[in-house]
């Protein structure tokens, strides 16, 4: 598990911490709790944002608050409150039982959690070199001002935009088993977003950048840590969108593809991610987020994909999105098989669903965005892994195609309830003629189902095509919750993927 040298903030260790755990606990096991926890969740965040490189907003805000969670009888109750006092914090807990007390009989299943290891006094904090929010505002607007300036000077590009989101997640966790832990992350997501208008018509087509959102400091944004070339990208970035606009629209029908990690992480959220959520898979979800095609029954039988498909769930991923050194019930970040061999083999648990899926122990999927909100199940950085044997490159999986395309970067995406049928679209689309990129084509989509698409997989590339893509905005459960997460994978080859044209599917 990654520990950075970083430190917990001092103004979060300065809380309450100590006075807050006894008197919640000791309030709540006094009222009769078998099992209380406290969580008190700080989170800071800033956005800023520009149009042609004038300041729209900046916003900074500061969402601080506390809450006990019990079980009583088997069923659980939830209470939360913003005054980080003893007081409080007792009456909360006293509170969190009588919620507790009330909904017993409409409680049809008893709460068992799975065990878990006591961790005292842990403190874990997220890598990296720059904590963004010791950076002055003015330095951070006046990059993103050089960064559009370097587009809106190119021939072609009539606006741009540019933006970057930082968040900086504190949470300190005990429990009545002894449990005591602090942690610290920090992450952001730059981007950039050239537009080409036609004045003619009002018609426009747009390219953005494809950096990653990252649980990564300041140093990404500037490209200090070698992560990211900006300046090869921006520099590319008007040329790559003038022939975009200039390129012919696809012929729909069967078509190999090679996809690009920039692409796949989407497709992998979408078709893996949230179909092997294991409370999701049971039926928790179905009245707001769907459910999954990947039931329990089909576990350990499932065909998901051709046996060179591996993912893994993983909370350890550095500088995933999901990464955490531990998870909102106290558990252990870890790193498990979701597809191993193109067969279903695990879901993503939390202490209340493994015991149901009938596994000893959590793999660490708790989750909640906010101290006032109840923990559930989330997801983890659910990642394809590369060829284990070859560095098969990019390059090398276009040459093994005759006619095909190559996708580039995500847009837009459609998939249904249960996880299985789907179409996404992307950000460049090149045509592959005889082992080669042939110039870039448009309106492209590709429609398949997720045991069909993930079926056709043929290859899949090297660890030197392997990219962490993600999101911040990951969505679930009523009332709704954010959670961010990253998805890694190679680029890879699938034979004979359905494309749409999706101008003359518009009409």
């Amino acid at each position: 598990m990654s520990i950075a040298s970083a430190t917990v903030d001092e103004q979060f260790r300065a809380l309450p911490l100590a006075a807050l755990t006894d008197a919640a606990l000791t309030a709540a096991r006094a009222a009769g709790a078998e099992h209380a926890d406290l969580r008190v969740h700080r989170l800071v965040t800033q956005s800023i944002r520009l149009r042609d490189g004038r300041v729209e907003s900046v916003d900074n805000a500061v969402d601080l608050g506390f809450a006990v969670r019990v079980i009583v009888d088997g069923t659980w109750g939830f209470a939360s409150h913003c005054e980080l006092t003893p007081a409080t914090a007792m009456a909360v807990a006293q509170r969190a039982v009588t919620v507790a007390a009330t909904v017993r009989a409409l409680n049809r299943e008893r709460v068992e959690l799975a065990g878990e290891p006591v961790y005292r006094d842990a403190t874990w904090v997220s890598p990296y070199d720059v904590d963004p929010f010791t950076v002055p505002t003015p330095e951070k607007v006046a990059l993103l001002q050089d960064y559009s300036q370097r587009l809106s000077s190119a021939a072609g590009i009539d606006h741009v935009t540019a933006s970057v989101l930082q968040v900086k997640e504190q949470t300190y966790y005990a429990d009545t088993a002894g449990s005591t832990i602090t942690q610290q992350r920090v992450r952001l997501h730059p981007q950039l977003e050239a537009i080409t208008v036609d004045a003619a018509t009002g018609g426009f087509e747009t390219m953005r950048t494809l950096a990653a959102p990252a649980g990564r400091g300041w140093e990404y944004v500037t490209g200090a840590d070698g992560v990211w070339d900006w300046d090869d990208e921006l520099a590319r970035m008007p040329q790559w969108l003038a022939e975009k606009v200039a390129a012919p629209s696809v012929t729909p029908g069967p078509t190999d593809l090679v996809i690009d990690p920039t692409n796949l992480w989407l497709t992998i959220h979408e078709s893996i991610g949230h179909a092997t959520e294991y409370d999701r898979a049971i039926g928790y979800e179905s009245a707001y987020a769907g459910t999954s095609f990947a039931t329990p029954d089909k576990l350990g039988t499932l065909r998901y994909g051709t046996p060179i498909m591996h993912v893994t769930g993983d909370r350890t991923q550095e500088h995933g999105l999901a990464t955490v050194g531990y998870d909102d019930e106290g558990v252990a970040g870890q790193r498990w098989d979701l597809v191993r061999d193109g067969t279903l083999v695990g879901y993503q648990l939390d202490r209340v669903f493994a015991p149901r899926l009938g596994v000893p122990r959590s793999n660490g999927c708790s989750y909640a965005d906010s101290a006032h909100h109840v923990p559930i199940q989330r997801m983890a950085n659910v990642s394809l892994q590369p060829d284990p044997q070859t560095d098969t490159s990019t390059a090398e999986l276009i040459s093994r195609v005759e006619d095909g395309i190559y996708i580039v970067g995500d847009r837009s995406w459609s998939i249904d309830m249960q996880r299985y049928n789907f179409q996404f679209t992307g950000q460049r689309f090149f045509r592959i003629r005889n082992g080669e990129p042939a110039g870039q084509v448009r309106d492209v989509a590709y429609q398949a189902t997720t045991t069909d698409f993930w079926g056709a997989m043929e290859a899949v590339g090297g660890p030197s095509t392997w990219v962490l893509g993600g999101a911040f905005n990951c969505g679930k459960a009523q009332p709704g919750q954010v959670a961010a997460v990253s998805h890694g994978c190679p680029s890879v080859l699938v034979r004979g993927v359905n494309i749409l044209n999706t101008r003359q599917e518009a009409g």
